[in-house]
C-alpha cells in the first residue's frame, strides 16, 4: 500500500512537470526561440499566421512546424534574400514581423574581384563574383534545365559542396571546368544562355539551400557512361537525378 502511494505521488510529479513544460512551450511568443522542423507551440502558430499574412502557405495553423511550414519559411527566405536554412531564427522572424527590410545599401556590403554585385556579408555562404555567379547559373541551366526547381538548386549545391571539399578545386570556376567533371561543359551545352530560373536557383544554393543534403556527385542512371559512379552512396533522388556522396 505504501509502495503504491509512493508510485502515485511520483507519477503525479512527472505529470505536473510535463504539463509545466507544455505550458512554457505554449506560452512562448514568436521570437523567443529559434523554430525549426518538429517545433510545437503557440509561437509556431504565430509563425504560421504571419507566413499566411505574407502570402505563403504553411499548411494548417496548428502550432506544429511540419514540412509545409518549413517549405513556406524556405520560400520566404528565398524571396527576402535571407540565408536559406528552413529555420525561423531572429533574422527571418524580424523580417516577418516587419522589424527589418532588405537593402543592398545596408551595412557589411563587400565586393569580390570588382564584382558588380555587392552583397551583404551574410547573404551568401561563400564569396562570389559576377563571373562565377554567371558560370554557376550556366551549369544549372545546361545540366538540369529539364528538372524541377528543387532539382536545379540541388545541382548548384553539388558544385558548391565540391568547392568546400578538399578533394576538388576550391573555386566555383575551378570545379566547373575540372576536366571531364560535367557533361555539359564537355559537349558545349554549357554555353547556352541560362534563364532567370537557373540564375535564381544558383542564388538560392549560394544562400544555403541544399536539397542534395551535402552530395558531391549527381547522375542520371539512363545516361551513365562509367559504372564507377554506382560505387558512391546515394543520398537522395530528385527527378531523374540521383545525388551521391
Amino acid at each position: 500500500m505504501i509502495l503504491n502511494r509512493k508510485f502515485t505521488i511520483s507519477l503525479l510529479v512527472v505529470m505536473l512537470v510535463i504539463i509545466g513544460l507544455t505550458m512554457v512551450s505554449e506560452a512562448a511568443s514568436l521570437g523567443d526561440r529559434i523554430l525549426y522542423f518538429g517545433s510545437t507551440g503557440y509561437d509556431v502558430r504565430q509563425l504560421q499566421t504571419k507566413l499566411s499574412h505574407w502570402g505563403y502557405n504553411p499548411g494548417m495553423v496548428d502550432g506544429v512546424y511540419g514540412k509545409e511550414t518549413e517549405k513556406a519559411v524556405i520560400n520566404f527566405q528565398s524571396d527576402q534574400n535571407l540565408r536559406i536554412d528552413g529555420f525561423a531564427g531572429r533574422e527571418t522572424i524580424n523580417r516577418l514581423l516587419g522589424k527589418t527590410t532588405f537593402s543592398y545599401a545596408a551595412k557589411n556590403l563587400y565586393k569580390v574581384n570588382n564584382s558588380v554585385e555587392a552583397v551583404k556579408a551574410s547573404k551568401y555562404i561563400m564569396p562570389v563574383n559576377q563571373e562565377e555567379l554567371n558560370l554557376l547559373a550556366r551549369a544549372v541551366y545546361s545540366e538540369a534545365r529539364g528538372e524541377s526547381y528543387q532539382g536545379q538548386v540541388a545541382v548548384a549545391a553539388v558544385i558548391l559542396n565540391r568547392v568546400k571539399d578538399k578533394e576538388f578545386p576550391n573555386t566555383i570556376k575551378g570545379v566547373i571546368f575540372q576536366p571531364w567533371a560535367f557533361t555539359a561543359v564537355h559537349d558545349g551545352q554549357f554555353w547556352l544562355q541560362p534563364n532567370s530560373q537557373a540564375m535564381k536557383a544558383a542564388k538560392d544554393a549560394l544562400k544555403g539551400w541544399d536539397p542534395s543534403y551535402g552530395a558531391t556527385f549527381y547522375y542520371n542512371p539512363a545516361k551513365v557512361t562509367s559504372m564507377w559512379i554506382y560505387s558512391r552512396p546515394i543520398i537522395t533522388k530528385i527527378g531523374r537525378h540521383y545525388f551521391a556522396g
